[in-house]
């Protein structure tokens, strides 16, 4: 107990020359941080437990079927890029104006940022379903199932129109530091996403004794589509018809253009858009180079891929609050608090690395194996592959949570730019480059890949928090 109160203490996290004002007590500290990060992390945790689960449901078919959905992982990112972008500036310039108690300029950005997201939704979801077989198959699917690639990926794109706006609502929410919004929404859509998956992809009693038709794989997709609409009508709630809402907005104050909050908003979200074209690249190469191996490697990523995220959105979950915490005292002027819960997150998340590690290299192979039907002809291969793959990720377990902590400060404070060239140099340039070198010319298939993975993740750590060590990110004006 006593070294947790040491490890947590804000007067041993700061030096003294970074201290600008009254501290909070290691109480105080770690109350004001879990109240900001834990709605996110558990809504992160339930997100990517609902990934976990669909990908199971969907194992009750084949492993080819898991294949199948895994393929369109990637085409479907590069759509929702965008959107990540825009709502990496919702949240920075949220949380900044809310700090500053600026809510009129609070509510101005979310109003033009709602706006933009509905007409690129629009745009962009059109393109994604015009051209939805054309990039399964330039992303790698085999020709035994790329048509059921096709439609999964047509249907959940058109469910992209939903979401995008409700990505945006719950990106602002975060920014006031109300991150709880956001997780009752998600829960919700997620839990009926759930539900319907039960419903609509095998035989089983609720669907008898609804007289319903399992539709497999495309009833996967609507499920997804029916949890998308549900969280898009609950956002709008929030924002749109709860008067009490401290973002309150119209639908009028949509329609007014307000040049000076584009301005600033692109100036903020040009540097994410930046780096999200790196991530999809660096995970589109990274996809196929995978996916060319053969289906069975295909089957093999998604389903390994399905338990990282297990670990990776705790990890964003505390990045997302760390963000908002970093951007609401840098508007009140107070580096040293936004220093404080930057490191307060990573030290969280260093704790929870080393429970995913624990768990990854005691049970990792026992959890690829609950994603494998019995007799399945690739299954031999997928357990071999998985039980290296498992030991990977575990050693990876201590940098990834950190480094995606770090990036979270970094962008809460607008300092997208540095994330932006960190991702060009490790996820677009270092991890395609050490996964072909190990799947291909070493001959370690879809293993190497996560080998690349493991570098990849350090490598990030490394740059990241030398970054965040040296405080140019407060300095950052928005």
């Amino acid at each position: 107990m006593n070294f947790l109160t040491g490890y947590f203490n804000p007067k041993y996290i700061l030096r003294k020359k970074e201290v600008l004002g009254e501290l909070p007590d290691t109480k105080s500290a770690l109350s004001q941080f879990f109240k900001v990060a834990w709605p996110s992390m558990l809504e992160s945790i339930l997100i990517s437990l609902v990934s976990f689960i669909d990908t199971q449901m969907v194992s009750t078919i084949s492993t080819e079927a898991v294949g199948a959905v895994g393929m369109t992982g990637q085409p479907r990112m590069i759509f929702y890029a965008v959107f990540f972008a825009i709502n990496i500036g919702v949240t920075a310039i949220v949380s900044r104006r809310t700090g500053q108690n600026d809510m009129k300029g609070a509510k101005e950005c979310l109003a033009q940022s709602v706006s933009l997201t509905a007409i690129l939704g629009v745009i962009l979801c059109s393109i994604a379903i015009i051209f939805a077989e054309p990039l399964v198959l330039f992303a790698g699917a085999d020709e035994s199932y790329s048509d059921v690639s096709a439609s999964y990926f047509k249907i959940t794109m058109f469910g992209m129109l939903f979401t995008s706006i409700g990505m945006t609502i719950n990106a602002a929410h975060r920014g006031t530091g109300r991150t709880r919004i956001s997780m009752v929404t998600n829960i919700i859509a997620n839990l009926i996403n759930c539900l319907f998956n039960y419903i609509l992809i095998s035989e089983n009693f609720l669907n008898e004794f609804l007289n319903i038709v399992p539709i497999g794989v495309d009833g996967a997709a609507i499920a997804t589509l029916i949890g998308n609409v549900v969280s898009c009508l609950i956002s709008i709630w929030t924002v749109f018809f709860d008067k009490k809402s401290v973002i309150h907005i119209t639908l009028k104050d949509c329609f007014v253009i307000r040049k000076d909050i584009l301005k600033l908003h692109a100036s903020v979200s040009r540097n994410a858009a930046i780096e999200q074209v790196f991530l999809r690249i660096g995970f589109f190469i990274t996809a196929v180079l995978v996916n060319k191996l053969g289906p069975e490697s295909t089957s093999t990523n998604t389903i390994c891929m399905s338990i990282l995220t297990l670990s990776f959105c705790l990890g964003d979950g505390l990045g997302v609050g760390t963000s908002a915490l970093v951007g609401m005292n840098l508007g009140k002027k107070r580096k040293d608090l936004s220093l404080l819960y930057g490191s307060l997150g990573q030290r969280v998340g260093a704790i929870c690395s080393v429970m995913f590690m624990v768990l990854f290299f005691t049970c990792g192979t026992d959890m690829v194996g609950w994603f494998i039907p019995e007799n399945d002809p690739d299954g031999e291969f997928i357990m071999k592959a998985g039980e290296y793959i498992m030991i990977l990720l575990a050693l990876t377990m201590p940098a990834q949570i950190s480094m995606v902590v770090y990036s979270g400060c970094l962008r809460g404070a607008g300092d997208t730019f540095f994330v932006a060239i960190s991702s060009l140099l490790s996820i677009a340039i270092v991890r395609p480059l050490f996964t072909y070198l190990f799947a291909y010319p070493l001959g370690f298939g879809v293993v190497g890949a996560y080998g690349a993975l493991l570098l990849d993740h350090y490598f990030r750590l490394l740059i990241c928090w030398l970054r965040f060590k040296g405080e140019k990110w407060s300095q950052i004006k928005i």
